[in-house]
């Protein structure tokens, strides 16, 4: 499986997939709640198949046929998520993981919905048709394979990104010869080279400093509630997506590099949630000895 990422222009249309969005959101929520409430009476989890016979006859009626916006695959996709983490939470329980069951979601802060083979049509050029409405994206680079699922996805900031999930013939990795580093990664050292060639760390956010300073005083002037601090929050926000993507383009144009020069390379294998843990534990011994 490979998967293709496009940002959608901006326009005014748009507005119509943030109410899909929403809706979605809300999908999501009822059927939380149906299964809280199902779980409160007989103390085992809803079956998938009856919540979805139960939100097919909810769209007929009136107060419901909002629902019908989604699409049938996008609201069958939303109850397969709340089953593998219903599935998941009862694992880690059995497992005695700690753990939290699927919960609400705030209806602005829901991101995405899912459709599978109908709802959504690829046209000529950059042009693509989702509900019956047509909508243009940045087209980065063709789409090879066959398209199993593509899901509308937004962002903090407002913007639309399409997720073309295809299945296509994975390439052979051959095996070759040739040189063979070891990197071990740091927090001033970027990495650090088993041959003496290190790479030192950008420090993006260094170089954004002012820029985030001037973002952060201008926000703090804003009246709260207003309009012109919702527009200085995500110029700020816009901000920080930057420095994320900076980052991510680095990694990603570091890994090619590497990969190019090197035959073998080693990485440590790092339990982040071990060293979290352990020097969590160092730190509050030495506040209570001091």
């Amino acid at each position: 499986m490979r998967t293709y990422i496009f940002k959608l222009y901006k326009a005014k249309r748009n507005k119509k997939l943030h109410k899909v969005i929403n809706i979605a959101g809300i999908i999501y929520n009822h059927c939380i709640a149906l299964h809280k409430r199902y779980y409160r009476l007989f103390k085992k989890s809803l079956n998938i198949y009856k919540l979805q016979k139960h939100l097919t006859k909810l769209k007929k009626i009136g107060k419901f046929s909002y629902f019908k916006e989604v699409g049938s695959q996008a609201i069958q996709d939303i109850t397969q998520r709340i089953d593998r983490a219903c599935k998941l939470f009862f694992r880690n329980l059995k497992h005695k993981i700690r753990t939290a069951p699927p919960s609400f979601k705030k209806i602005r802060k829901y991101k995405s919905f899912t459709l599978k083979q109908a709802g959504w049509k690829l046209l000529k050029g950059n042009i693509i048709e989702i509900n019956k409405q047509k909508y243009k994206y940045f087209k980065s680079r063709d789409i090879e394979g066959i398209v199993k699922t593509i899901t509308i996805k937004r962002d903090t900031l407002g913007d639309i990104y399409l997720y073309f999930v295809c299945e296509t013939n994975e390439n052979k990795v051959l095996a070759r010869t040739g040189k063979s580093v070891g990197y071990d990664f740091g927090l001033k050292q970027f990495l650090t080279a088993s041959d003496n060639e290190d790479i030192k760390a950008p420090l993006f956010f260094k170089q954004n400093a002012n820029d985030i300073k001037k973002a952060n005083r201008i926000l703090s002037r804003k009246k709260k509630g207003s309009n012109h601090r919702r527009l200085a929050k995500i110029a700020l926000a816009r901000l920080h997506k930057k420095i994320a993507n900076q980052r991510k383009d680095f990694q990603f144009k570091l890994a090619n590099d590497i990969c190019k020069k090197y035959a073998l390379i080693c990485i440590e294998d790092l339990n982040i949630k071990g060293m979290q843990k352990r020097w969590v534990e160092k730190y509050l011994i030495s506040i209570v000895c001091i």
